[in-house]
């Protein structure tokens, strides 16, 4: 099977919807399980082959530096492109473009994915695509950008962000793609240019041929509050058999799955149901029902549904939190009650 040696992964947004979690880091270093968001993508794509890595990276990049390295853990080697001004995947891409190979993998870093890339690999050689797109099936496509495929799964329309009205497909862009460095040529230098948006109308209009392939493995947009719940949650049903202690404290505790507790954390005289709890977080005689409570916590006493504590926060006794997303280093008093809140 032909290798690919390179790869580029685009980490240059700012995550806004996902404040105030992203007020203090970049989006790609949310945890899931107490591991970078990113580092799943990266060891995806490690694990296709691929020796190379350029993170393509603006908001915040030194804690982006500091949380994923320079790979030698993974026997890869991880390289920066600093961004002054945000240029979009494709110009990301273009400001790169003389370190390329003739054909590489490029990924939006804003994304979960727990993947295979070997297939889309090889679907691209052996069909002559200029660019190959990772397609998965979502139920609300109007947030991304939508492919119509004929008998080949060659790529005949594609729409970004289409109204409900303008839908034809449930198949969307999974923000994986296998491309040739041609396709490049197109982009122009020092401007903000979209991969998807702007290039891809580009490349069809002038006939190349632009290949869907079908993922592969656990993904997930991470774009809101609620899919970063949703990949914390669906990679502790996948890694742990829907569980997992983390050699930490559990007494008196139930359980309904899936569920996952860091290194030295404790669980005591609570109820948790579809519930992850980071590193170093202490739960005490507490309800939880799914939320994701990040390192450092506690939570005494208190109930938490549908919602995302940052790190470090302290949640009080006879609190109540619902839908609602804490900010890292946060007290919430006793007894106090946020519904469908930022805080």
């Amino acid at each position: 099977m032909a290798k690919i040696r390179q790869a580029v992964i685009m980490v240059g947004g700012k995550g806004t919807r996902l404040l105030p979690l992203t007020k203090y880091r970049p989006k790609p270093v949310l945890p899931v399980l107490d591991k970078p968001c990113l580092r799943y993508l990266i060891e995806s794509i490690a694990a296709s082959g691929v020796e190379e890595i350029i993170l393509a990276c603006g908001y915040r990049s030194s804690q982006l530096v500091e949380a994923i390295g320079n790979g030698s853990d993974l026997g890869i080697s991880i390289d920066y492109s600093y961004e002054d001004e945000p240029l979009g995947t494709g110009g990301a891409m273009k400001k790169v473009e003389g370190r390329l190979d003739e054909t590489f993998v490029a990924a939006n870093g804003d994304v979960f994915a727990d993947i295979s890339l070997e297939d889309q690999i090889s679907t691209h050689f052996s069909c002559g695509a200029e660019v190959t797109l990772a397609l998965t099936a979502v139920s609300n496509p109007c947030e991304f950008g939508i492919a119509r495929l004929d008998d080949e799964d060659r790529i005949m329309e594609f729409k970004e962000k289409p109204k409900p009205e303008e839908v034809f497909s449930n198949l969307v862009n999974a923000g994986v793609y296998v491309v040739n460095r041609t396709a490049l040529s197109d982009v122009p230098e020092n401007t903000f240019f979209d991969f998807s948006k702007n290039l891809l109308p580009i490349l069809m209009a002038k006939q190349k041929r632009i290949q869907g392939f079908r993922l592969n493995g656990l993904w997930r947009d991470v774009g809101r509050p609620a899919d970063l719940l949703g990949a914390n949650l669906g990679m502790a049903s996948k890694l742990y058999d829907q569980m997992s202690w983390g050699g930490s404290q559990m007494e008196s505790t139930i359980v309904r799955k899936p569920f996952y507790m860091g290194k030295n954390a404790s669980v005591i005289g609570s109820e948790v149901s579809a519930a992850v709890v980071m590193e170093s977080t202490k739960v005490t005689g507490s309800k939880l029902v799914n939320s994701m409570i990040m390192k450092g916590c506690t939570v005494s006493n208190a109930k938490i549904e549908n919602s995302i504590i940052g790190e470090g926060c302290r949640i009080c006794q006879g609190a109540e939190i619902t839908g609602s997303v804490i900010g890292d280093g946060s007290t919430i008093d006793a007894g106090r009650k946020i519904v469908n809140e930022k805080v």
